[in-house]
């Protein structure tokens, strides 16, 4: 589907010369002088290789259609991420690049939304929270208050972050899986 290059946003999936590439960051760009151009970022699906294009606002791209289904967390192996289709319990196999950074966060059952194209997975999406158990940080210091800084924490899933002082070992917290962060503490 032909869209100007103007409504490109992050996350969309753009066809160009044969192959999909998954846009990183797509920034309008409107000089003082000259044509108004979208500059994008996006990384090839089939490698993984990056490269930045720049587009008139108003050049046509081809967007690929994507379709996004939700999908159960079921295991890791050497081949990549398994995952079971809510609906038809059709399994996909995802390898480990379309994953990235994502996976520390992947719990058991997780509902997770996946896009296809063509049946072929291209991205996934978590929800935005996971709740993990910190595993280890240090001990509270007397005369700490909750309003002072961060302390180091590493949590079950091996992942560092800054917890507030008042987290001990063994609380479990909940955190953003974009970054990775502290919310709060979790709700048992």
């Amino acid at each position: 589907m032909k869209v100007i290059a103007s409504s490109i946003r992050k996350g969309n999936v753009i066809e160009q010369d044969g192959k999909l590439y998954v846009v990183l960051t797509a920034e309008n760009i409107h000089p003082g002088k000259g044509t108004p151009v979208s500059q994008i970022e996006m990384r090839r699906i089939g490698d993984g290789v990056k490269i930045s294009e720049r587009y008139k606002t108003t050049d046509q791209v081809e967007k690929a259609t994507i379709e996004d289904h939700n999908f159960n967390y079921l295991y890791e192996d050497a081949d990549g991420f398994h995952f079971m289709n809510n609906e038809n319990y059709d399994q996909v196999q995802v390898p480990k690049d379309i994953v990235g950074s994502a996976a520390p966060y992947l719990q058991e059952n997780m509902t997770v939304k996946l896009s296809l194209h063509d049946m072929v997975p291209v991205a996934i999406t978590l929800p935005q929270r996971a709740t993990l158990e910190v595993v280890e940080t240090e001990p509270v210091t007397k005369g700490q208050t909750a309003s002072s800084s961060y302390k180091p924490a590493i949590l079950s899933n091996g992942v560092r972050t800054n917890v507030p002082p008042h987290v001990g070992t063994g609380t479990r917290i909940v955190v953003m899986t974009e970054d990775g962060s502290y919310v709060e503490r979790a709700k048992d």
